[in-house]
């Protein structure tokens, strides 16, 4: 019979486990990361993303657009902070605005003039137009009601004069009393009155309202500064919302409208950062698109220049508008996903892409580089910038503490802290990674991407080395080793990786009991897997699958459930393949109804990964043959040949918790490099089931608990792994029962010949 496999196939193999030593000998130039030097060049400190480097200097040099397309944490805000200053060193000088922006009332109470201004004079003539004022508000007269004192003062006093003289006149005559009464009060009245007056001067005098409301309109006409060069000097402005009012600037809303007290136009205009700032970084192009920003910021991108206006439709403000145009000579730093750059493509015929290729670059960020030893090292250099982070991080904490007290006092506030206590020589300090953590790292960057590839989103990797420096410092460990990763790695677990670590443990009590009730005909252990969005890390999972092939009818495929358009079309691929085979084989024809059943695939199936191990189901119970429930499966299957599909690292680390009871996984052959990674800090052996080769992993040291891992071209390749039949088997099994189905269903309708 011919072999599917060649002696060069197993010899790849058998090189496969070079993996592990050939990445130590890449990494032989450091025990520790405390040698490691870490470029000065801020733009080299963002690792792997080369050709977006290389585009950005060439930007930075010709002043152009940058717009960054890439998956989230693959370092486009870092590339965007590096880009501002290398800027900053090179250009900043003149690319930095020297002038102030100023503006002046227009021609009516609704427009303003903006002018630029060098900054000293504008000072010195601001400050000469307010001291001309305050000169003429302090000659004029204070506010005086002397006229209205003196008037109360003199009928005070006739009236005072008036009971003196009622006071003796009622010794004699007794009714002048009551006049004497009437003058008293009266007297009273004038003494409040006369009190009243001098307090209301004084008020007026010390507020000065009087003078500040004579002289209202001329302060009115000091111009204001809009922007100050000398106090905001940065280059880039960060913007995440991009709207007219942070991007151009406005008009705030004044509500003294009335009495005098209304604030002229321009003194409550603002400015955004098209005219104050050089570099505009807008974080997520996503919103632009949503907050309709995107004309406005294309008008601007090709005239370099806007008008001030009002921002709202009706309200104090909203006619408000600059008589002339303000510079906008911005560089465009934007940042957006896949998804947003398929919208800009079609939005506006991609203008807006138009406009970044006129004068600068689309720059497309790695979601995964080729695990070359210039990025190896670039991987070592990544973890010891990380570590000097954290230890600034420390810094900034507990500087003040460490003063104070030493790190006796560290020690103390931290056993509070960690609710246990520390050894006595613990120092809140990082530390260092060995060789080997770092390994554990290149391991974990390995197993989130394929096809022998390093993940380049790096955001949560760095949460990881920061647990993992932590757990050191617990251990007071002199080094971080690979346990202490290790354990960084169980606790930084997304939501889906939180929600798969609970379906395994679901689906291991779910596949002992199958495997209790069942005699495995039909049934296969299946791998999926889950894709954070958040993370862009995949977690694995074991999916059983049960399958029933009937005689009778016409050729279907019953897939019950939420299975996807690409799950529906892989089983309908299923029926086909079958189907090819029993024409090749010369088996009678017989419709067969085909039953795919996810079992308890509650959340759905999409993908075609499972069609590898749909064929194997179907196939057992067409000839009544058990599987191995111990061996998972997954590959797209295309007529006889499996193909590569995504996520088999993280599908194999699903089962290979002893706890779960597995014992091995076949996976297409052109996934062998996804293993490379187990390998990493364990032991291993080759091994070959008759034509089938594999590496057998040991969970255990000391070559214990052995996981065997095969490596399958064909579907027949799987079916000697897990139902222990070669093909010529396999083949002569269905040719017999696709006779007895004929038999059957020829007896059924009468037709069967004597």
């Amino acid at each position: 019979m011919t072999s599917d496999y060649k002696e060069n196939d197993y010899a790849w193999i058998k090189e496969l486990m070079h993996y592990p030593q050939t990445l130590e000998q890449q990494l032989s130039f450091f025990k520790d990361t405390s040698k490691i030097p870490v470029p000065k060049d801020p733009i080299e400190q963002v690792i792997f993303q080369d050709k977006a480097k290389r585009a950005i200097r060439k930007i930075a040099q010709n002043k152009g657009h940058i717009l960054m397309v890439g998956r989230p944490g693959t370092g486009k805000s870092m590339l965007a902070n590096m880009f501002n200053q290398v800027i900053d060193k090179s250009l900043g000088d003149y690319l930095r605005p020297k002038q102030s922006i100023v503006a002046y009332p227009g021609k009516d109470k609704n427009n303003i003039r903006i002018a630029y201004e060098n900054s000293e004079k504008i000072d010195d003539r601001i400050a000469e137009i307010t001291n001309r004022i305050v000169s003429v508000e302090e000659s004029m007269d204070d506010f005086s009601l002397s006229d209205q004192i003196n008037a109360a003062r003199k009928v005070k006093k006739y009236l005072l004069w008036a009971t003196g003289i009622g006071v003796i006149a009622g010794f004699f005559f007794a009714p002048a009393f009551i006049a004497t009464g009437l003058t008293g009060i009266g007297a009273i009245f004038m003494y409040m009155q006369e009190s009243n007056y001098r307090v209301q001067e004084k008020i007026q005098n010390e507020a000065f309202t009087g003078k500040k409301n004579a002289v209202k309109h001329l302060y009115d006409m000091v111009p204001e500064v809009l922007y100050d060069p000398r106090k905001d000097n940065g280059l880039m402005a960060r913007i995440s919302e991009p709207d007219s009012r942070n991007m151009k600037g406005g008009f705030r809303h004044d509500p003294y409208q009335s009495g005098n007290l209304h604030t002229p136009a321009h003194k409550r205009a603002y400015l955004g950062a098209h005219a104050k700032s050089p570099i505009i970084y807008i974080d997520e192009l996503k919103t632009l698109i949503k907050v309709g920003y995107m004309s406005d910021l294309l008008e601007i991108m090709q005239n370099k220049k806007f008008i001030l206006e009002g921002g709202r439709n009706t309200g104090s403000g909203s006619a408000d508008r600059s008589e002339n145009h303000l510079k906008a000579d911005n560089i465009i730093v934007a940042c957006c996903n896949h998804d947003t750059l398929e919208f800009l493509q079609k939005e506006g015929d991609g203008a807006f892409l138009s406009r970044i290729e006129d004068k600068g670059e689309i720059i497309h960020l790695e979601s995964a580089v080729p695990e070359t030893s210039k990025n190896i090292e670039q991987v070592v250099q990544y973890v010891k910038q990380e570590i000097l982070n954290l230890g600034e991080e420390f810094k900034d904490a507990w500087e003040g503490v460490i003063e104070k007290e030493g790190y006796e006092g560290v020690r103390k506030r931290s056993e509070h802290i960690f609710g246990k206590r520390l050894p006595d020589d613990y120092k809140l300090k990082e530390r260092e990674f060995s060789r080997d953590a770092v390994l554990e790292i290149i391991k974990e960057l390995r197993c989130r991407a394929s096809d022998k590839k390093l993940s380049s989103i790096l955001r949560p990797i760095n949460g990881i080395i920061k647990t993992a420096e932590f757990e050191a410092i617990l251990d007071n460990a002199q080094l971080v080793l690979p346990e202490h990763v290790r354990r960084a790695l169980d606790k930084h677990l997304s939501l889906e990786g939180e929600i798969s670590k609970e379906m395994v443990k679901h689906k291991k009590d779910l596949k002992k009991y199958i495997g209790a009730m069942t005699d495995s005909i039909g049934y296969v252990v299946g791998l999926a897997v889950n894709y954070s969005k958040s993370s862009g890390q995949m977690f694995g999972q074991p999916l059983p699958i049960h399958c029933q092939i009937n005689a009778g009818g016409s050729d279907t495929v019953v897939a019950p459930g939420r299975i996807g358009d690409i799950a529906k079309g892989a089983a309908q691929n299923v029926r086909a393949s079958i189907k090819k085979v029993l024409q090749k084989i010369g088996a009678p024809y017989v419709g067969y109804e085909m039953h795919v059943e996810y079992i308890q695939a509650h959340s759905g199936v999409e993908g075609d990964s499972a069609s590898v191990a749909m064929d194997i189901a179907i196939i057992s119970d067409y000839i009544k043959q058990p599987v191995n429930q111990k061996i998972g499966v997954t590959g797209s299957l295309t007529g006889d040949i499996i193909l590569a599909v995504g996520g088999v690292t993280e599908k194999i680390i699903s089962i290979m918790d002893p706890v779960l009871g597995m014992e091995g996984a076949c996976i297409p052959w052109q996934n062998k490099h996804d293993i490379e990674p187990l390998l990493i800090n364990t032991e291993y052996e080759y091994i070959q089931n008759e034509e089938v080769p594999g590496i057998r992993i040991y969970r255990v040291q000391n070559k214990k608990d052995p996981f065997d891992i095969y490596f399958c071209k064909t579907k027949y390749n799987a079916y000697q792994i897990l139902m222990g039949l070669d093909k010529q088997e396999v083949e002569t099994r269905m040719t017999m029962r696709s006779k007895e189905d004929l038999e059957f269903i020829q007896r059924m309708k009468g037709t069967l010949p004597n």
